[in-house]
């Protein structure tokens, strides 16, 4: 999984296959605890994907790019909505806060390539009604 503008050799990579979750990172620390686990944690209601944990995901160091792609069920959007509107999300103290994403329809996969760590542990793909007015927290 290459993060574009980084050269592949510098960049760690975890899978967690079995809920279709994937994470790379450039760090200059990754340390070895780093990974991916399914999280026990309840799902938002608009969730389109088992969540999943970012372990460790306190200590990585001097972070330049983080890369999360979900794979996503497409059959779980609500009637009518566009399968472009899905999002991955991270749960903060607030809610769920949908990230800037890319939908690959083909592959239903949601990726999202941040410059810092996420802004919490758990993520998630979801439906992100948020540029339509609605809530992307619930």
């Amino acid at each position: 999984m290459t993060i574009p503008g980084y050269d592949s050799s510098n960049i760690a990579e975890f899978t967690l296959e079995s809920a279709g979750a994937r994470v790379a990172v450039v760090a200059g620390v990754v340390p070895d605890a780093f990974g991916l686990a399914k999280s026990a944690r309840e799902p938002p209601v608009d969730a389109l994907s088992e969540p999943v944990d970012l372990v460790a995901l306190d200590e990585l160091k001097a972070i330049e790019a983080v890369r999360v792609s979900l794979v996503y069920d497409p059959s779980e959007l609500p009637p009518g909505a566009s399968p472009t509107d899905v999002a991955v999300a991270a749960e903060t103290d607030e809610g769920w806060e949908p990230l800037l994403s890319t939908v690959d329809l083909a592959e239903t996969t949601v990726e999202a390539v941040l410059n810092d760590r996420p802004p919490g542990t758990t993520v998630v793909a979801g439906y992100d009604d948020s540029a339509d007015g609605g809530d992307p927290s619930t």
